[in-house]
């Protein structure tokens, strides 16, 4: 914008300059001319009572103490032919003179003045004065560079008051994006300084008003979370205790597993909610070790619905870029798709292998399959919450790798999640 603006002033700068001058320097060289031109004349008129009674002796005197004083070439021409002076050939403009005109004309070597003189009892006699270019010319090149760098010097002092008006208006826009670019890196506590004109204060305004509601309805919205995540903590020890009360240890020892496993779930989402910025260290997990229990949690239901389980695990640990609650969420999500999209009896395997520096996560079923689009958040044509394959897909990002769905071999679903290295090695 800066440079526009410069550019802008310079062209207008530069326009109305050669509009002021070009006529002054025309006009400059014109007074110029017509100095040198009434010097002259003046030279001649003074000739004239010394042409009009004086003998040629004397005439011849004068004339040469004339072109000798103004350093300009002096001629007179008397009625009988001679030429008294500088000795130049009869000119056109002589030539009327002698008739009883004066007047001043062009020449090759610039402009000659002739007056007739009469009163001569032998005629009219002719004064003729040439002026050459260079007095016709005398201290107008020195005029036009001092214009030009009059307007050289104009147009700098323009640029320069456009650059600091266009500062000012450049400086609060730049605040403006910095400000803006802080909050989206969710910096929610960045406020630009109004400034500049009254639009862009309002502007700052408006967006110091937007960042404050933001912050507020977040800060809502996190509590809001963190207490309805809170209250599931009370249907969670009932559990608990009906678990302890069951007579077979195995059943007991099973779900009280479960309602550990979903407690600690609830817990991280509390914090996870409470949090104003994610955690400074990188996040790491074994996808191995992770993958391994949530199938043998998962193998359980699976057997009592009647589902073949194939799982091919490759020996761990297998590091990756996702924190474990994430993970372990992602394969959650993963596996109860499975079931909660297929018919009872409907084998699913799962395969975790490393392939090309990623960790490769594959869950097929037999299954009919997902319809498309499914993996877009809030999504699902079966009447869940359509968010499942979104926390899969969002962890997988956080790895930097990504979600993969497809048909499967067998006519059913395939997901792949794909799981990038963690960014530093995990703590020992």
């Amino acid at each position: 914008m800066r440079a526009r603006l410069a550019l802008l002033v310079a062209a207008v700068s530069v326009l109305t300059l050669i509009a002021f001058l070009v006529p002054l320097a025309l006009l400059v060289r014109t007074v110029a001319e017509d100095r040198a031109t009434v010097r002259a004349t003046a030279d001649a008129q003074s000739l004239v009572p010394v042409v009009g009674t004086a003998d040629a002796a004397t005439i011849r005197l004068t004339v040469e103490q004339l072109a000798a004083e103004s350093g300009r070439p002096v001629s007179v021409f008397l009625p009988d032919g001679t030429v008294l002076g500088a000795q130049t050939p009869r000119t056109p403009a002589v030539a009327l003179a002698a008739r009883g005109q004066s007047l001043t004309g062009e020449s090759a070597a610039g402009r000659e003045v002739v007056i007739a003189v009469q009163g001569r009892a032998d005629g009219t006699g002719v004064i003729r004065i040439a002026v050459p270019q260079h007095e016709l010319t005398a201290g107008v090149t020195r005029a036009w560079l001092v214009l030009a760098l009059l307007g050289v010097i104009l147009v700098l002092i323009g640029l320069l008051v456009a650059d600091r008006l266009a500062r000012t208006l450049v400086r609060p826009i730049s605040d403006l994006s910095a400000v803006s670019h802080r909050l989206a890196n969710a910096e929610l506590d960045a406020r630009v300084t109004p400034a500049g004109p009254p639009e862009l204060r309002e502007v700052a305004g408006a967006l110091n008003h937007l960042a404050t509601r933001i912050q507020v309805l977040l800060v809502q919205e996190r509590e809001q979370v963190a207490d309805l995540s809170h209250q599931l903590r009370t249907p969670l020890t009932a559990l608990r205790l009906e678990a302890e009360s069951l007579r077979d240890p195995d059943d007991a020892a099973r779900i009280t597993a479960a309602a550990d496993g979903l407690e600690r779930a609830v817990t991280g989402l509390i914090r996870q909610a409470r949090w104003r910025h994610a955690p400074a260290q990188p996040a790491s997990s074994d996808a191995a070790a992770i993958v391994a229990d949530r199938v043998a949690f998962w193998s359980v239901l699976a057997e009592d619905t009647g589902r073949a389980v194939t799982l091919d695990l490759t020996p761990g640990p297998l590091p990756v870029g996702v924190a474990a609650d994430n993970l372990t969420a992602a394969v959650d999500a993963l596996l109860g798709n499975v079931f909660a999209h297929t018919p009872d009896g409907t084998p699913f395997a799962v395969r975790l292998a490393r392939e090309a520096g990623e960790v490769v996560l594959t869950v097929a079923d037999e299954g009919p399959g997902m319809p498309a689009g499914a993996i877009r958040r809030g999504a699902s044509a079966a009447g869940s919450t359509g968010l499942g394959l979104d926390i899969a897909r969002r962890a997988a990002q956080a790895a930097g790798g990504r979600l993969e769905l497809r048909a499967g071999p067998q006519g059913g679903a395939q997901v792949l999640l794909r799981l990038g290295p963690p960014t530093s090695p995990p703590d020992a």
